[in-house]
């Protein structure tokens, strides 16, 4: 799913990240923001840390801001596509890569867009148990 042209236009990426509640890890950034051109393709990481003695599951949503920004932003890979289980004090580096859609520059309402944030929030995720529980979630 790689974009079809890149553009002279640049946009700044900016890497936000939050811990769900219950969830023993430390979860940041490892860049705070990358500028490239539209249509380029861009490769991020994220650090995740299990603080605890004992292997835990989390699994990441994101949201992409501003909203109307979000149509052009496409992952193409990105550890939120599945659930990651870390062993006790294990560290990972964990990729995400994106483009910004070149059809953002014929949208005349994000003439504005300068910077687009990608934010990921990672949650506890029990495997198995609560499996069928995962639908009353969802709509959080």
């Amino acid at each position: 799913a790689e974009a079809a042209q890149v553009l002279e236009r640049k946009v700044t990426v900016r890497f936000d990240s939050t811990v769900g509640n219950g969830l023993p890890w430390r979860f940041k950034p490892e860049q705070v923001s990358q500028s490239l051109r539209i249509g380029e393709t861009g490769l991020a990481f994220y650090e995740a840390e299990n603080l605890t003695d004992h292997p835990v599951t989390g699994r990441a949503t994101y949201n992409v801001s501003p909203a109307k920004a979000g149509l052009y932003f496409r992952k193409i890979e990105c550890f939120c596509f599945t659930e990651q289980t870390l062993q006790p004090g294990e560290k990972v580096s964990m990729p995400v890569t994106y483009f910004v859609d070149p059809e953002l520059n014929n949208d005349k309402h994000l003439d504005d867009v300068q910077t687009i944030t990608l934010s990921y929030t990672f949650f506890s995720w029990d495997n198995g148990e609560d499996a069928d529980a995962d639908t009353d979630t969802a709509a959080e």
